[in-house]
């Protein structure tokens, strides 16, 4: 059963609402455009504890007309120097694919998007996966590549640089 288009941005609004009202560690949001609910900017702060520590990440989650059936996109707008996050920006992680089983075996229906995923649902996940980074299932294989024969060295430093990139544009 889908939902119509209205029902799902009011969905978006009481989830930006509640977002709002409470402070969850590790990441902050709002509107791009406030005549829009579809398309937010999302605010990560790095992992205490990881290399990411210290950087404020920006990206825009897009939500299609048919969410709350089908998932959202999460773009880094930050550069981001990480396994799970393709060249282009975009964050490959099982929360945010169709819900279908795959084809490949690589990942159950249950982990993929179910409807009953929320934005802090989906910003928790990031946050754990910026920290602990996939590597056997990489959106950029040259950061997949440095993570796993050079984690402390040249991965470190690509990383470093995107934090302080991050910090200069506060």
């Amino acid at each position: 059963m889908s939902l119509p288009k209205d029902q799902g941005m009011l969905l978006l609004k009481k989830q930006l609402m509640e977002l709002q009202k409470k402070t969850v560690d590790g990441f902050s949001t709002g509107l791009i455009d406030d005549d829009s609910y579809y398309i937010w900017e999302v605010v990560i702060s790095g992992p205490v504890g990881s290399y990411y520590e210290g950087g404020y990440f920006k990206a825009h989650l897009t939500f299609p007309e048919e969410y709350p059936q089908r998932p959202p996109k999460l773009k880094f707008i930050s550069e981001m120097w990480h396994p799970n996050v393709g060249k282009d920006g975009f964050v490959s992680i099982s929360i945010l694919d169709e819900p279908s089983d795959d084809k490949l075996g690589y990942e159950r229906a249950e982990e993929r998007w179910l409807p009953i995923h929320t934005v802090e649902n989906i910003m928790l996940c990031v946050i754990n996966m910026i920290s602990e980074p996939n590597d056997a299932s990489p959106a950029n294989a040259d950061a997949a590549k440095q993570f796993r024969e050079d984690y402390d060295g040249e991965f470190k430093k690509q990383v470093q640089r995107c934090v302080r990139l991050s910090q200069a544009k506060l």
